[in-house]
């Protein structure tokens, strides 16, 4: 039997790729399938996948057309057969033995989605990033899908896959999956370890940085298709405002374009006021801390020298 499936996307990776798939090939657990997809490379990573599917057994090999994370991943999904899936970039590399103790903790408690830590590897500093247990799990929630084993039935059952064509695909695919999980695991003292590197596919493009609406938008669908809405109803609201203030606001405030930086910050202000035009009323809101302080203090005033703020930094 087939203990976990690893799907590993491929673009242009050739620098990053020995490393990220010697981590999987020396993983303590054994019973496992490394479906690896080449999304239409153009360095050596065709090569690279091909000397490694003829040297391990558990290495699976396919070439694509060009056609995205998701759809690679999405693939993937297809043509794995382990009892949980997981992914990893390929710029990415994990703990010798994070599979073994993910699935282990994962039976013991029958878990539906098994949680790990990561660390942020910059080029001349690391910096850990560990579960917050201690609010909401929706909120606590970091929207990644390569520090945790999904149980396979889980996401056939319930159709989940990634939206294709869009950025921060991660995002939608995380939030989807949550209101199905009836058990969690969390694992402590291992970790994945994420490469940051200027040219990777998850930088920020300018015209992607507006698909985080599209995410949001969708997100919220869902849940009112599912009728899961009214259940966490507070929570997307304030993950919404938390997007549009934190981490999007972060990425557009580089903008170097004036105008174009201008014009998508004001949008993105309005965009959180039509969704949600009395977010203030937000009960995680009014909790005490720098955070809640600072998405307190934004308004039509304030939000126009935060943006200058922010871009001096």
């Amino acid at each position: 039997m087939i203990k976990i499936s690893v799907i590993v996307p491929v673009y242009n990776t050739e620098k990053y790729m020995e490393k990220c798939l010697d981590s999987l090939t020396c993983q303590t657990i054994k019973d496992i399938e490394i479906i690896v997809i080449n999304d239409g490379s153009t360095d050596k990573s065709k090569e690279i996948i091909d000397n490694y599917a003829k040297k391990y057994q558990n290495i699976k090999a396919y070439h694509l057309q060009n056609g995205g994370v998701s759809k690679a991943r999405n693939f993937g999904l297809k043509k794995a057969k382990g009892e949980y899936i997981t992914f990893l970039d390929s710029d990415d590399y994990i703990d010798d033995n994070l599979y073994e103790k993910m699935y282990d903790k994962a039976k013991e408690n029958d878990a539906d989605v098994c949680e790990c830590d990561y660390i942020w590897e910059f080029l001349k500093k690391k910096r850990y990033d560990y579960l917050n247990k201690n609010i909401h799990p929706l909120l606590s929630m970091r929207a990644v899908v390569w520090n945790r084993l999904y149980k396979r039935e889980l996401l056939i059952n319930n159709k989940i896959s990634f939206h294709e064509g869009v950025h921060f695909e991660d995002v939608e695919f995380c939030y989807e999956v949550f209101p199905y999980i009836k058990n969690f695991a969390y694992v402590k003292d291992v970790y994945v370890h994420y490469v940051q590197r200027d040219n990777s596919i998850t930088s920020d493009r300018t015209d992607k940085l507006k698909d985080i609406y599209k995410v949001l938008d969708g997100t919220i669908q869902y849940y009112k298709k599912h009728h899961f809405y009214d259940e966490y109803k507070n929570e997307l609201e304030y993950i919404y405002m938390r997007y549009i203030f934190g981490s999007s606001f972060l990425r557009m405030v580089k903008i170097k374009d004036h105008k174009i930086r201008k014009k998508m910050l004001k949008e993105s202000y309005h965009k959180l006021l039509d969704v949600y035009p009395n977010y203030k009323e937000n009960p995680y809101l009014k909790e005490k801390g720098k955070r809640n302080f600072y998405f307190r203090s934004i308004n039509k005033f304030t939000f126009p020298i935060y943006c200058f703020l922010f871009h001096l930094k």
